[in-house]
């Protein structure tokens, strides 16, 4: 497989250090890498917005103008596929993480065995967000990235997925669900929600990355925790 794989550290030292446990990576795994280095926050949103493509980022948190979590909050605004792999050497940024869908943390220095290990995750990721969904709406055959489905909520015979746009179908949720895969979880008998788009979860409601609050059914709140955790 083909990865672009980003960068970004304020320390040249860390820079190359990471590039050569990447390119060990590739090599061990019979894939092709292309690295970019990136010296700021602000170098790699510059460079972004001519090339939007990258599959892995590994950013350092501690930069100097704008930090990695700043510039990740930035670039999920528009950008849910990209895995964003933190590099940090303190544990004070890990819940922010999550809620940016961070892949991880790695703690600095960083060892090699742990970096290939998440670098394996990653790629399990990017697989999975190549998995489409095909519905026919109206009469014509719609292509449905499944990593781009938030949520679907049933009505009557219908069900509505919210994805980039609004997708309304004839169909039972049970039959939806069957379609999509584990990141998917049953919210009672009226909702699926895509456990990658929690941000918080509490006793009444799953609140989305977008603040969509989703109803949770009695009951189901150690459930929905349960799945994420094993998600993670």
């Amino acid at each position: 497989m083909d990865y672009k794989i980003a960068i970004c550290d304020d320390s040249a030292p860390d820079r190359e250090y990471l590039s050569n446990l990447v390119k060990h990576w590739a090599k061990n795994c019979c894939h092709q890498v292309q690295i970019s280095l990136f010296t700021s926050a602000e170098h790699f949103l510059f460079s972004y917005e001519e090339e939007k493509d990258f599959d892995i980022l590994l950013l350092d948190i501690e930069m100097g103008d704008m930090d990695g979590v700043t510039m990740a909050k930035k670039l999920r605004q528009e950008n849910h596929a990209i895995q964003i792999i933190f590099i940090t050497g303190y544990s004070d940024y890990i819940a922010e993480g999550y809620e940016l869908a961070a892949l991880h943390y790695l703690m600095k220095p960083v060892r090699e065995e742990k970096l290939w290990e998440v670098l394996s995750r990653a790629e399990e990721k990017l697989a999975k967000n190549e998995k489409m969904l095909y519905l026919e709406i109206s009469g014509e055959m719609v292509c449905i990235p499944i990593y781009q489905i938030r949520y679907a909520l049933v009505s009557g015979n219908y069900v509505t997925l919210y994805a980039s746009k609004d997708y309304t179908v004839k169909m039972t949720l049970g039959h939806l669900e069957k379609e999509l895969d584990e990141r998917f979880h049953r919210l009672g008998r009226s909702a699926l929600v895509n456990l990658t788009k929690i941000r918080r979860v509490t006793k009444t409601h799953v609140m989305l990355e977008d603040g969509t609050l989703l109803p949770l059914p009695r009951g189901a709140y150690e459930g929905v925790n349960q799945a994420i955790i094993h998600m993670r």
